[in-house]
C-alpha cells in the first residue's frame, strides 16, 4: 500500500520545560480521534507520558511517537508526531527527534515568552534545518501577554515571526482567537472540550488592533514573494488568503519565517487551528531536501537518496527501546520501501539484520504493518545490532546517512550492586540502558573496583538509578554525584621522546616516537582545517621514512588512548595538538604494539613538561525569582563561584542569567526554593569547560 507523501507530516512538539508541550499533544490526540479522553499531565494521566517516572514527576523524560489522522479542507492527512522532553537533562531526546523530523511546533509560555531551554531547542532545530511554527500557549495564565511573547521570539531567537492569529482577551478573559488571514473570530466551547468551534465577526473593540496585525502579516508575507510584493505595492487589499498562505508556506519551508499561533491547550483554545497550520505551512516528506550520505566502501564518495519509494531503501535509527517482545527500533524511512520480513544491511558495522515486524506506534500501543515506505516513522522488531544514529539500507545499494552528535556527559557517580546476583544483573541492565540512551555512559574502574555511570545532570542519573531499582529489579547503592572534569595543557613542549624498548631473549619490542604538544581550541582547529577528535588533534609531520608509514596510525592510537585515560587525575585530556615530528625503528623488533606504547609514553611526558591544568564544566543558569529575593539569590550565586551575566525585570519578576561551575550546583533547586519561599525556579544547561584555580585543582586531585 503506497502512501501519498503530500498527505503526510512528520512533526515534533518541542519547547522549554513546563511550556505545555505534552498538554498540546494530548489535545491533538483527542481532536484527531486517537484518544477518547484527554489525559492531563498534572493528574499523571497523559497518554504520551506513559512511564511511571513521568507520571509521578509530571514531566516528559523520553520522546514518544504516535501517528494520528487529521482532516483539513476535506482532505485526509496523516501526522506522525513526536512529543519531546523540555528538561535539559534529556536534551538528547530532542536532538535525535529533530534529526528525523521534517517540521516542528515550538511551544512558548504566554507569560514568559522565550526561556533558556527554548533557545537551546531552537538552536538544535537550526542545526538540523527543521522548519517550524510557533504556538504561544497558556494565554489563559495570569500575566499572559501575546505581544510581549511574540517580541521575545524576534529579539531572543533572532527569528522572523509572523502572527497569523491574535488572542481575544487573556488570562481569565481568554475567549478565543482572531484568524488574521480570514479576518474572522473563533470561539471554542468549553463545555464541548473545545471540539465545538463557533465562527463570528471580530469584536468591534478589537477590529483596529486586528487590522494592524493583519497589515504586518501581509507586509511580511510580501517580503518573501516578489510577485506578492508587486501586488502589495499596487493594492494591498487585492491580496487573497491563498496567496498569503502560499507565501508563508514557501517562507516557512525555506526557513525564512515562522508563522505564530496562539491559544491555551489546557483550556482547549486554538489547538485545532495549529493542526491546520501544520498542514498549511510545514513540509511534507517529498518537500524535504534529498538525504545525503557516504558510500561505506569509499567514505570520500558522497551519495544522495531522493524521498521517494522508487529509490533504494534507506532509513535512520533514532531510538531503541527495550520491550517485552524484543527491542523496538524506531526508524525514519528516507527512501524506498521496506516489506515485513526483509533482510537489511547496517553498513556501519557490516551486519545484516532481519526486520521481522513493522509497527505504527501510538505511545505504548501499536498497529502492525505489512510494509512501510519513504517518509514514514515506524518501530521495527528483529534488529539486534543497530543502535541510535545507525543507518539501515538495501544490502545491494549501501549508504551511510549522516550520524547524530551526542554531547559528552557532565556528571558521574559510582554505583555498586548489593549482592553477587545483583552484580550479574547490573551489567546486563546497564548495557540495555546504554543502548536506549546514547548520552549515558558507564565504565569500570579497575583500581577501585567501582562502576562509574555518567549522564547529563542530577535528574538524569536519578531517573537511571530508579529505572535500575524499580523496573529492572537490580539492588544498587549509589555514591555522591561527581563532576566530569577534563585535563588540558597550559603551554607547549617540543621534541619529547617516548622510547619503548623491551628485550627478553628472542624477538624484542622497539618503538621510538618524538612529539611536540601545544594548546588548541576546537575553533582554532577548524580555522586551521585540522581534524579534532575527542579534543585531540594529531598531526603527522614525519618525513624521510624515519618511522615506516604502517606504524604512524599505531602512534596515533597510543596518543589517543593516553589522552582518554588522562595524565594527572584520570580525566580525558582535551584541547591539545600533538605533532609527531621524529622517531626511529628497528627492522626486526619494531611492531604496532611497540609504537602504540611509544606514542602513549611520549604524549604523557610531553603533557607533563607542558604543565597540566584541570578544566571544570560551567553551567549556564537561568533563575526566575520575585525581585525582593534578588539580593539573596545573587549573594548565594557569588558564594558558589558564579557570576551574573545578565539580569532584567520581566513581567514583575527578576530573570537572572548566570554562569556557575557544575560542582557548586548540586542540590541547588532545594536551596533556591527555601531562600525564596518556594517562589523561584531555575533551569541550567552546559555552557563550556573553564580552567580551575590551582587551589581547587589540588583539592579535587587530593580527593580522588
Amino acid at each position: 500500500m503506497s502512501t501519498d507523501l503530500t498527505r503526510v507530516r512528520n512533526i515534533g512538539i518541542c519547547a522549554h520545560i513546563d511550556a505545555g508541550k505534552t498538554t498540546v499533544t494530548e489535545r491533538i490526540l483527542y481532536y484527531t480521534g486517537k484518544s477518547y479522553k484527554m489525559g492531563e499531565v498534572h493528574e499523571g494521566t497523559a497518554t504520551m507520558d506513559f512511564l511511571e517516572e513521568e507520571q509521578e514527576r509530571g514531566i516528559t523524560i523520553q520522546s514518544a511517537a504516535t501517528t494520528c489522522p487529521w482532516t483539513h479542507n476535506d482532505i485526509d492527512y496523516k501526522v506522525n508526531l513526536i512529543d519531546t522532553p523540555g528538561h535539559v537533562d534529556f536534551t538528547i531526546e530532542v536532538e535525535r527527534s529533530l534529526r528525523v523530523l521534517d517540521g516542528a511546533v515550538a511551544v512558548f509560555d504566554g507569560k514568559e515568552g522565550v526561556e533558556a531551554q527554548s533557545e537551546t531547542v531552537w538552536r538544535q532545530a537550526d542545526r538540523y534545518a527543521v522548519p517550524r511554527l510557533c504556538f504561544i500557549n497558556k494565554m489563559d495564565k495570569i500575566g499572559a501577554d501575546f505581544a510581549y511573547s511574540f517580541k521575545t521570539i524576534q529579539t531572543r531567537l533572532g527569528a522572523n515571526p509572523i502572527a497569523v492569529q491574535i488572542p481575544i482577551g487573556s488570562a481569565d478573559e481568554l475567549e478565543g482567537i482572531i484568524d488574521l488571514l480570514e479576518m474572522r473570530a473563533y470561539y471554542f466551547d468549553a463545555g464541548e472540550l473545545g471540539a465545538k468551534v463557533e465562527e463570528r465577526d471580530i469584536p468591534e473593540n478589537m477590529l483596529e488592533e486586528a487590522q494592524e496585525w493583519r497589515h504586518n502579516l501581509v507586509e511580511k508575507a510580501s517580503e518573501i514573494d516578489d510577485d506578492l510584493m508587486e501586488k502589495y505595492i499596487e493594492d494591498e487589499s487585492a491580496i487573497t488568503q491563498e496567496e498569503i498562505r502560499a507565501a508563508l508556506r514557501k517562507g516557512t519551508i525555506e526557513m525564512l519565517c515562522n508563522p505564530v499561533f496562539c491559544g491555551s491547550a489546557l483550556k482547549n483554545v486554538g489547538v485545532q487551528r495549529v493542526l491546520n497550520g501544520v498542514i498549511d505551512y510545514l513540509p511534507n516528506p517529498s518537500e524535504a531536501p534529498a538525504v545525503h550520505g557516504t558510500d561505506p566502501r569509499d567514505s570520500d564518495t558522497q551519495l544522495t537518496r531522493e524521498n521517494t519509494e522508487d529509490a533504494p531503501f534507506s532509513a535512520l535509527v533514532f531510538k531503541v527501546v527495550n520491550d517485552t517482545h524484543g527491542d523496538l527500533t524506531y526508524a525514519r524511512v528516507y527512501s524506498g520501501v521496506l516489506p515485513r520480513g526483509s533482510r537489511v544491511l547496517n553498513p556501519g558495522n557490516g551486519r545484516k539484520e532481519n526486520v521481522s515486524r513493522i509497527f505504527e506506534m501510538h505511545a505504548k500501543d501499536r498497529e502492525a504493518l505489512d510494509q512501510v515506505g519513504a517518509g514514514q516513522i515506524v518501530a521495527l522488531i528483529g534488529l539486534k545490532n543497530s543502535f541510535t544514529g545507525d543507518t539501515i539500507c538495501d544490502p545491494d545499494d549501501p549508504i551511510i546517512l549522516e550520524k547524530m552528535d551526542f554531547p559528552d556527559p557532565v556528571i558521574s557517580m559510582s554505583i555498586e550492586p548489593n549482592t553477587a546476583d545483583d552484580k550479574k544483573k547490573l551489567g546486563e541492565a546497564l548495557t540495555t540502558i546504554r543502548r536506549e540512551d546514547p548520552s549515558f555512559r558507564t565504565q569500570y574502574n579497575e583500581e577501585t573496583g567501582e562502576t562509574i555511570i555518567s549522564g547529563m545532570g542530577e535528574l538524569h542519573l536519578e531517573i537511571i538509578k530508579n529505572k535500575l531499582v524499580r523496573d529492572m529489579k537490580v539492588g544498587v547503592q549509589v555514591g555522591r554525584p561527581r563532576v566530569s572534569y577534563r585535563e588540558t595543557i597550559l603551554g607547549d613542549a617540543n621534541d619529547v621522546r617516548g622510547l619503548f624498548k623491551k628485550q627478553s631473549g628472542g624477538r624484542g619490542q622497539f618503538g621510538d616516537a618524538v612529539v611536540s604538544v601545544s594548546p588548541i581550541t576546537a575553533a582554532e582547529a577548524e580555522e586551521q582545517e585540522l581534524k579534532m577528535k575527542d579534543g585531540v588533534v594529531f598531526v603527522d609531520s614525519i618525513s624521510g621514512g624515519v618511522i615506516p608509514r604502517e606504524f604512524i596510525p599505531s602512534v596515533q592510537t597510543g596518543v589517543r588512548n593516553a589522552a582518554s585515560s588522562g595524565v594527572i587525575g584520570g580525566y580525558p585530556v582535551i584541547n591539545v595538538k600533538v605533532e609527531l615530528v621524529f622517531g626511529s625503528y628497528h627492522d626486526v623488533d619494531s611492531s604496532q604494539i611497540a609504537f602504540e606504547q611509544a606514542g602513549a609514553l611520549a604524549f604523557r611526558q610531553a603533557c607533563t613538561q607542558a604543565g597540566l591544568g584541570l578544566l571544570e564544566p560551567i553551567m549556564k543558569v537561568e533563575i526566575v525569582t520575585p525581585d525582593e529575593f534578588f539580593g539573596n539569590v545573587s549573594g548565594d550565586l557569588s558564594s558558589r563561584r558564579g557570576h551574573i551575566v545578565e539580569s532584567e525585570i520581566r513581567n514583575n519578576v527578576r530573570v537572572i542569567q548566570a554562569e556557575v561551575p557544575l560542582s557548586e550546583m548540586f542540590g541547588y533547586t532545594t536551596v533556591l526554593r527555601s531562600m525564596t519561599q518556594g517562589r523561584a525556579n531555575s533551569s541550567m544547561e552546559p555552557c563550556e569547560y573553564r580552567l580551575m584555580p590551582d587551589r581547587l585543582k589540588e583539592e579535587v586531585l587530593a580527593n580522588q
